[in-house]
Order: C-alpha cells, then sequence, then structure tokens
C-alpha cells in the first residue's frame, strides 16, 4: 500500500508513504512528525503513525490562495475519514461529481487503486485526519458478512471503489475523544501497537454506530406535543443562555418537566446530551470570536463561560482536533495578510485615482 499527496503544479510529493499489504501481529508503528513552509504563510503539517496494513495521518494545511491537492494510493484501501472542516472540495475517480465537505463529519472508504483531487479553500485551516487500512486488517477486524454492512463488503470482494453511506455523518462525543486518544498515544513499541489497534476497532464501532441506519422500531420518537414543546424550550433556554448555562435541576424547573424526563427525552429528539449540546454552542461562538475579534485565549474562555482556561483549552481541542492558541495565531495570521492587500489595493486606487485626475 504506498499513499503519495502533491500539491498541482508542484513536482515533488510533500508526502509519500509505503507500507505492505498483509498485516503483520510483530511488526511496530513508526511515527513522524514533519512541517512544511511554502512561504511565510502557506504551511503543510503532518504527523503520521504506520506499521504494516495501517496508516494514520493527521494533516493540517494553511494557504494564502486555494490550492488544489492530487492524492494516489497504490493497492486497495479501507478510509475512516475525518473532515474537520468546511468546503473542502473533493473529486475522487470513479464516484461522480464533486462533493464539498461539512465540518465535523465522517464516512467510510472503499478504494481501489485510489485517485484522488481535493479543492483546498484560501485562508481556512483544513484538519484531515484518517486512518487507512488494508483489507487484510479491515477482516480482522470485522466479518464481510456481518449484516451491518453487507453492500460495503460487497463492494469490497467487487474491488468497487464507493463510501459506506451516501452522506457524512456528524461527529459523535465518542468518536472525538478516542481520535484525541490516537493523536496523543504516548506508548512505545509493543504498547503502542496493542493501544493504537485497540482504538482503531473502537473508533470503528462509534463509526458504524453512527453511519448505519437503524430500523425504524429501534428508533425511539416523542409524539407528546406538550413533552415536545417543553424539549423544544429547554433547548432554546440553553442558545440564549450558553455562556452562563442553567443546571440540570434549574432547567427542569424553568420547563416544569422532572430532571429524569428532560435528559431522556433531550437525547432521544435532538440527539446529543444536554452537557454536549452547551459545550457545542460555546465552541461555535469561541471559534466565531476568534475569527472577528482580536482577543486572547483567556478573554474568549471568559466569554464563552469558563472559569477555568485550561478547561476551556481542553475543551477546544478536544472539539476542533487543535488548540485555541494555535487556532488564533492562524486566523491573526489570515487577517494580517488581508489587511496588507487591502492596504496596497487602496495605494493602487489612490494611485489610479491621481493619474485620471492628471489626464
Amino acid at each position: 500500500m504506498e499513499f503519495k499527496s502533491k500539491i498541482l503544479g508542484h513536482l515533488q510529493p510533500f508526502i509519500a508513504i509505503e507500507t505492505g499489504d498483509a498485516y503483520h501481529q510483530k511488526s511496530q508503528f513508526s511515527e513522524d512528525k514533519s512541517t512544511l513552509k511554502i512561504d511565510e504563510i502557506d504551511e503543510i503539517t503532518i504527523h503520521n503513525q504506520i506499521t504494516e496494513g495501517i496508516m494514520i495521518l493527521d494533516i493540517k494545511m494553511f494557504f494564502s490562495k486555494e490550492q488544489i491537492i492530487q492524492t494516489e494510493m497504490r493497492g486497495e484501501s479501507i478510509v475512516m475519514n475525518f473532515i474537520y472542516s468546511n468546503n473542502l472540495g473533493t473529486c475522487i475517480d470513479s464516484l461522480e461529481g464533486e462533493q464539498f465537505s461539512i465540518e465535523n463529519t465522517h464516512n467510510i472508504l472503499y478504494a481501489s487503486q485510489l485517485k484522488a483531487t481535493y479543492r483546498i479553500p484560501a485562508l481556512t485551516e483544513i484538519n484531515y485526519f484518517s486512518i487507512i487500512l488494508t483489507p487484510d486488517f479491515y477482516s480482522k477486524l470485522i466479518h464481510e458478512d456481518w449484516g451491518l454492512h453487507k453492500k460495503f463488503s460487497k463492494n469490497i470482494n467487487q474491488k468497487k471503489t464507493g463510501y459506506l453511506t451516501p452522506k457524512f455523518a456528524p461527529f459523535t462525543s465518542g468518536i472525538q475523544w478516542v481520535i484525541h486518544e490516537i493523536k496523543n498515544c504516548t506508548y512505545n513499541e509493543s504498547m503502542k501497537k496493542m493501544y493504537l489497534e485497540a482504538k482503531i476497532k473502537e473508533l470503528l464501532i462509534f463509526q458504524l454506530d453512527s453511519l448505519i441506519e437503524k430500523p425504524n422500531n429501534e428508533i425511539e420518537q416523542i409524539t407528546d406535543e406538550e413533552y415536545l414543546s417543553k424539549l423544544l424550550k429547554a433547548k432554546l433556554i440553553l442558545e440564549k443562555n450558553f455562556t452562563n448555562a442553567p443546571s440540570l435541576s434549574e432547567l427542569s424547573r424553568l420547563i416544569s418537566l422532572n430532571e429524569f424526563k428532560l435528559k431522556k427525552g433531550f437525547k432521544t429528539h435532538f440527539k446529543t446530551t444536554i452537557k454536549s449540546y452547551v459545550t457545542q454552542l460555546r465552541m461555535e461562538y469561541a471559534k466565531k470570536l476568534f475569527k472577528n475579534e482580536v482577543s486572547n485565549v483567556s478573554e474568549v474562555a471568559y466569554k464563552c463561560g469558563y472559569k477555568d482556561v485550561s478547561h476551556f483549552s481542553a475543551a477546544f481541542k478536544f472539539f476542533y482536533g487543535f488548540t485555541p492558541a494555535s487556532f488564533r495565531k492562524i486566523n491573526l495570521g489570515a487577517k494580517i495578510y488581508l489587511l496588507y492587500w487591502d492596504f496596497f489595493d487602496i495605494l493602487y486606487l489612490d494611485f489610479l485615482s491621481v493619474d485620471f485626475c492628471m489626464i
């Protein structure tokens, strides 16, 4: 199995990795971290963890203008894809049309001799996390006849490129946490191999659980209009007060619904817990503050309702995959870059106006 990626117009790939197609129990993971500075702003950071039959790729990219990335993979592969960014255009050979990514979503792809083109938007930090498995290792994790994904295993047997499901599914808290553990693995040699393989299987379980459509009789629905109205009221209260969110007991009193029914009903109807929803609102607000204001991490943490900056930083990294400090740095660099060109645009327009007046 061989993986290569290069920027369109560049001769040399910025990443080229090769590993065996067959899984070996005794093979160890090798790890590599590198940063490629293309100029003062453009940067690619790569963190690889590789062994026979398995590639774990954590790639971050930032470009001052739109770029096209061309990727090729020799051999068959099952790709566990995790996308952290919006508007990443993807075009894969054998699949129709260009697909645009949605932030914090995932899917599983089977490909035979993968060829793909990625359209990377300007001034946006792209984080692309993938776990690439050979069919040999994948078959050890999941039986090809397992009823949950017969169609997908049929594609594998027929060497037909395709996704497990037509649409990417949103991250769950379980997926986010396991990715965090994989990225920050501190074990070495045999312990590292045992740990990472266990986490890959755990992550696959979370993916399959969220991607595969459940039978209708397994899906709980709330039909009581008064009950649903109270849940919607609770959601609205959280959206208005997420920086100083009420406790479960306070929220229960505000909507006149006992705590058990509130917790159970909220998760059933909105597909998330109350705590996770408040965290999501705070993280989205934090990202907005970093983009629109020149605030330091402590100020943003306070505005988002965190009294402890370390708790905010941990939550931000867990949610987005990178620290608030690095996100702020990237956005501040992007703003300076834009101001730089706006300044020269103004000078150029002034020059034209003066020149025009002299005619």
